[in-house]
Formats: structure tokens, sequence, C-alpha cells
């Protein structure tokens, strides 16, 4: 157990070093785009020995600190995945907890009043409750001028490929194409078109949580040519000083844009 004496130092130390990483930032080095795969909160949980859901609802709170964070250094997207098209198939009494606390994160972020928000994911797969608070969110949301963030709820890399290749096929279709013509339209630019994050600018930066190094299928096809940070941290357990390590790590690199 920590003296208090022994906490005001560690405190104090740690602030030296966090304004210390700030400084050390360049404006023209910070990622237009930062995509975070939020991981560790059921991990947390057992850690602390805490019902799942006391994870999810620590991992929720951190979302908008994390935002805060992006907007102080001036990251024009975030996009945050919060929940797979693979955690669908969850127990229902840990998903549907889950699917609450999602609600009302959106809902809260809605109501700070100074973001963009825009869902990404397979909205008809979720149910119709949490469907309609994040379509009340981008509609609440959409003349908002400040930091544009994704909320990827039921959202999968592969199954967004799907439908966009779908939507690319119907929309040519409708307009009596033949099928030659149609797979002559199957290409790079136009599939992009129909991306669920269509015309924004690809992650420059992908962070994941909780030490795990993959990508579990996050932004597929935007994330080919981004820089990637994997940190140890369980997500509820980020901090400030962890967001700056990736941004420093970031910065440092020599990104050659597969050449």
């Amino acid at each position: 157990m920590r003296t208090p004496g022994k906490q005001k130092l560690r405190d104090a130390v740690y602030g030296l070093y966090e304004r210390r990483l700030m400084r050390s930032l360049s404006p023209d080095r910070i990622p237009r785009h930062i995509g975070v795969i939020i991981d560790g909160n059921r991990r947390w949980a057992r850690q602390v020995g805490d019902p799942v859901s006391r994870g999810h609802e620590a991992g929720a709170n951190k979302i908008s600190e994390f935002l805060e964070w992006c907007d102080d250094v001036g990251v024009k997207v975030v996009t945050v995945w919060m929940l797979s098209t693979d955690n669908l198939t969850r127990p229902a009494d840990e998903l549907e907890p889950l699917l609450r606390i999602i609600e009302q994160t959106v809902e809260e972020l809605t109501a700070i009043g100074r973001w963009r928000i825009h869902p990404v994911g397979a909205l008809d797969l979720l149910p119709g409750s949490t469907a309609e608070v994040l379509k009340a969110a981008e509609t609440a949301t959409h003349d908002n001028d400040g930091l544009f963030v994704n909320v990827a709820v039921g959202y999968g890399g592969r199954r967004e490929l799907a439908d966009a290749v779908r939507s690319l096929l119907l929309e040519e279709a409708a307009k009596g194409m033949s099928i030659e013509e149609l797979a002559d339209r199957v290409d790079v630019e136009h599939i992009a078109r129909h991306l669920y994050t269509k015309g924004q600018p690809d992650p420059d930066l992908v962070i994941r949580t909780s030490g795990e190094q993959r990508l579990g299928g996050f932004l597929l096809w935007q994330s080919a040519l981004s820089e990637f940070y994997f940190c140890e941290a369980l997500w509820p357990d980020f901090r400030h000083v962890d967001f700056l390590r990736a941004i420093r790590s970031y910065a440092q690199r020599e990104r050659r844009f597969g050449t």
C-alpha cells in the first residue's frame, strides 16, 4: 500500500513526464485519424473481482476522456470500436447489459455537444433500441464542427467489405448495367466510395490496448497503410501518458505508404 507521501511524489513525477511528452509533440506530426480497439474490459473486471458489466462500464467511461485527449492534440477523426459483429454472439446476460452501456455512452457523447457522431457498422444486426440511439446521435450532432467520431458498433471488417460491394453492385445495376459493365466497376476506387467511412481519411494510427497484437477485423480496408501501436494496459487503465506515448511513437516513424 502506498503512503500519501509516496503517492504525492509519484503523481508529481508523472505530471512532469506527461508535460515533457506534450512538449515533444510536433503539430505537423499528429495523426489526422486515429482508430482505437478498446480491448481488456472483461479482463480488467476479473482482475479487480467485479462482474463483467463493471468492466464494460469502466471502459465506456474512458471513451470521452480519450476523445478529449485526441481533441487536445489536434486529431480530426477518431474511430472507436465498441462492439464487433462477433461480440453479438456473446451470452445474453453479458450482451444485453453491454448494449445498454453502449446506448448510454453514445447518448452522453451526444450531450457533450461538440463532436459529430457517425455510426459505422451493420445497424440491421443490432436491436432496434440500439440502432435508434445511434441514428439519433448522428442526426443530433450532424452540424457540429468538432472532432468527427466514428462509433463502431456491430462492426466487422469483412462485413463492411461485403456491404460495400453489395451496395456498389446494386447502385450500378439500378442504372441498367450489364454483368460485364458491373465487373468493370468493382475496383478500388468504387469500393472505397461505399465503405462505412466513405469520404474520410484512412486512419494514420491504430491503437490497440490489452497487449493483443492483432486487428481482429478492424478497418481492414482502411488500415492497409496505417501505423500500429499496441499497448499493454487494459482499456480502463489506459492513461493520458499511454496516449501521448502512442502519438510520440507515431511521430518518430518514417511512413513509407507501401513504397
